[in-house]
């Protein structure tokens, strides 16, 4: 994601959790955003598809973006606005995914398993297409959650939404990204490394390969 790209997410998306723009209500519109921000219509496009990708707006053909509701029992992600809650949220989530993987790697049905192997392969063949590859990052995350047997891990999964992904990455300095290609390489070798662990049934190295996987995002976001 560009730079500037990532400004006008980062605007958008603090409106919509603030409640400035509130669900039903139709974002800006392109020529409005092209002239607010002082970029062209691409960099407004990619903006829009990345928060189509959080799930915080759906577009129309011919209507525009309007804001979606986000769920109230979401917890806490209505109080996430610094980049200090960002971190707390990924302490949360290694303490929680790294047991659900644990779990996952001794109650896993052979479907389960067959269905973290999906949501893995989708994430390789999407890349860095930001429009997709939050919502396959996210689906490889829940599926873990639901292969631990336990409703609690994949409910509470499913409840933080695509959005406990897309938060971190509208933190990650663009810079960055742009700057190491390897990023995304990394991240699906650390997805292969928790799949490997659930497969062969070893819960101890499928929470140290979420763990280490959650922390090495936490520590990018640094």
């Amino acid at each position: 994601m560009s730079n500037l790209a990532y400004q006008i997410v980062e605007e958008l998306k603090q409106r919509i959790l603030n409640g400035e723009i509130a669900p039903g209500e139709r974002l800006p519109g392109e020529n409005g955003l092209v002239e607010e921000f002082g970029v062209s219509r691409t960099v407004v496009r990619e903006a829009v598809s990345r928060l189509q990708a959080a799930g915080l707006v759906e577009t129309f053909q011919g209507r525009g973006s309007f804001v979606l509701e986000v769920p109230e029992r979401t917890p806490g992600l209505r109080a996430v606005r610094s980049h200090s809650d960002v971190l707390e949220l990924m302490d949360f989530r290694i303490g929680v995914e790294s047991e659900a993987a644990g779990l996952a790697a001794v109650r896993r049905t052979a479907h389960q398993l067959k269905g973290i192997e999906r949501a893995l392969d989708d994430f390789r063949r999407i890349g860095d297409d930001p429009s997709r590859s939050v919502e396959a990052d996210f689906a490889f995350h829940l599926k873990v959650a639901v292969a631990s047997g336990n409703r609690f891990y994949g409910d509470l999964i499913a409840d933080l939404g695509p959005m406990m992904i897309m938060l971190p990455r509208t933190r990650l300095d663009p810079a960055y990204e742009m700057s190491d290609p390897e990023h995304l390489t990394r991240v699906v070798h650390e997805h292969e490394n928790i799949h490997a662990a659930i497969a062969r049934a070893d819960p101890e190295a499928a929470r140290a390969a979420t763990r280490v996987h959650l922390a090495n995002t936490r520590e990018r976001l640094r």
